[in-house]
């Protein structure tokens, strides 16, 4: 497997060879390869933070099939940072106006359930990164800063304080750079995090002078926690001391990278490898943002589909923009679960180039699923039900061997396309009567059907309802199928009819379709 592993073109494994060639393929000094994540707790957890933890988790175990090195992945939370706006997604959130410039960590908790708003959202991301079952060690700026881990390196940024402005100031605003110092001070009296000017360094004392808002002078250790870092040089100050090897971030930092990589070769020490991914963009095409909270969560995708589709979602061309809203749920899902079905037949070389080795590690589930989430849903529409059990009813004529207990996958299947049809396409249904030429085909549609036994197979269906669709001269095919779903399903797009027809019935259809030419109003089904 290593062999296939060296020449595999997937993503991951392009990435985990970069790092390999980092390290020069030995065990570094401090004794294993360090891969991290970033997230800034300053609203609710995302799903473009999850989708970080995923991937890095992907280049990792391809690294991990390259070589038998030790690693270790740090998913770190910047939770000292200052709050600088309340988020709009948040409850009572003008009680936290207040609190304005205080570390994350010590603004009260609006929930009530932890004790700050920092610790609620690290443990909002924590607990669903141990459900999703990752192998991380989550990392803390409050408690790295204050236990002294970063102090070294601070004394580091102190000792190349002129080095660090040098790359720092041509790019800021000519306002913001009369008065920037990479150091912002911890106030001692209110606790607040303090962007104001620095006045005098002195590395051998290990300390800064500060001028307060009011004017006066302040001078402060940079060490334990009573210094906070601004973002680049913090970022980079965090590379030098965790000693990290590979971390990827978001288009929308690519200027972050270059100036962090910069401060962390003038402190001595080398940036990681690095990867650019894409960002996420909600439906109006706009960035999702964890303040905003636009654009869909985690907790909201997993309401509607099994989080290996959202696993699957992750991995598809990162360095592509991908809008990230519940319509790409359905279309996620099936191709996840085909390139299941596909694994099984495939030799080990096309396995390293399928999503599911990278979602599951080289071992994804075995369940054969016998219906596409796009056939549940419009089992659903039909059915307009929110009883698994009425689906169950035509799913186990249609696959006798298949029951909720034996096939737990399918199970979460029904109950995923029911939520997902009552909350989103029954809203957005709209019927239409047929008219003169697609009454005739319908028609004939329903007495080709009434024809067929029973024992018809989806492909003798689907054919026969090609027939007809040939017979009334439509030009293209899919202006039958079309049709076809806005008269009976009140949508313009659809299942394939000859499985859907299997699923459901002849008779049933047949009953469905005199309904349609009747008049009758199908959304009350």
């Amino acid at each position: 497997m290593r062999e296939l592993a060296e020449k595999a073109k997937a993503w991951p494994f392009v990435e985990a060879r970069r790092v390999l060639k980092r390290i020069g393929g030995t065990v570094p000094e401090k004794g294993y390869v360090l891969f991290e994540t970033g997230y800034g707790p300053s609203g609710l957890p995302h799903i473009g933070t999850f989708g970080e933890v995923l991937r890095t988790t992907m280049v990792r175990r391809a690294f991990e099939c390259l070589s038998d090195i030790p690693t270790r992945l740090f998913a770190f939370s910047d939770d000292m940072d200052g709050l600088r706006k309340v988020p709009t997604n948040i409850p009572n959130g003008e009680k936290l106006e207040e609190f304005i410039g205080l570390p994350l960590t010590s603004v009260p908790d609006p929930f009530g359930t932890h004790e700050s708003f920092g610790a609620h959202n690290n443990a909002r991301l924590r607990a669903f990164l141990d459900e999703y079952g990752f192998e991380y060690e989550f990392m803390s700026a409050t408690e790295c800063y204050r236990a002294g881990r970063f102090d070294a390196s601070l004394l580091k940024v102190l000792e190349c304080y002129e080095a660090v402005q040098e790359i720092m100031l041509p790019s800021l605003r000519e306002e913001r750079r009369k008065s920037y110092s990479p150091f912002m001070p911890v106030c001692e009296e209110t606790g607040h995090v303090l962007p104001v000017p620095v006045v005098k360094t002195d590395a051998s004392a290990g300390t800064i002078v500060y001028q307060r808002d009011d004017g006066a002078l302040i001078e402060t250790p940079v060490t334990g926690g009573r210094c906070k870092l601004q973002w680049k040089p913090d970022w980079a100050m965090r590379w030098h001391a965790l000693l990290v090897d590979y971390e990827m971030s978001g288009k929308d930092l690519i200027d972050s990278v270059r100036l962090s990589s910069r401060i962390a070769r003038a402190l001595g020490g080398v940036p990681p490898e690095s990867f650019t991914y894409e960002l996420f963009l909600d439906e109006n095409g706009e960035k999702i943002s964890k303040s905003r909270g636009n654009g869909l969560t985690m907790d909201e995708w997993l309401q509607y589909a099994p989080r290996d589709s959202l696993a699957y979602f992750m991995y598809g061309k990162p360095n592509t923009a991908k809008r990230l809203y519940f319509d790409v749920i359905p279309k996620n899902v099936d191709e996840y679960l085909s390139q299941v079905e596909k694994f099984a037949d495939e030799s080990d070389e096309a396995r390293l180039q399928n999503a599911v080795w990278h979602i599951h590690g080289g071992t994804p589930p075995t369940e054969t699923v016998p219906l596409s989430f796009a056939i549940l849903l419009n089992l659903a529409n039909v059915c307009n039900t929110e009883d698994k059990a009425v689906l169950w009813g035509f799913i186990a004529r249609y696959a006798p061997d298949a029951t909720p207990e034996k096939n737990p996958i399918l199970d979460e299947l029904v109950g995923y396309a029911i939520r997902y049809y009552q909350d989103f396409v029954k809203p957005q249904k709209k019927y239409r009567a047929p008219d003169a030429r697609e009454n005739a085909a319908l028609h004939d549609l329903m007495e080709t059907l009434q024809a067929l036994p029973e024992s018809s197979t989806a492909e003798e269906i689907q054919h026969d309802v090609y027939e007809v669709g040939k017979r009334h001269e439509y030009e293209p095919l899919r202006a039958w199928f079309g049709a076809l779903y806005e008269i009976l399903f009140g949508q313009e797009q659809g299942p394939r009819l000859g499985s859907f027809i299997a699923l459901y019935g002849l008779p049933e259809t047949i009953a469905l379709i005199r309904k349609a030419l009747s008049g009758e109003d199908l959304s009350a089904a």
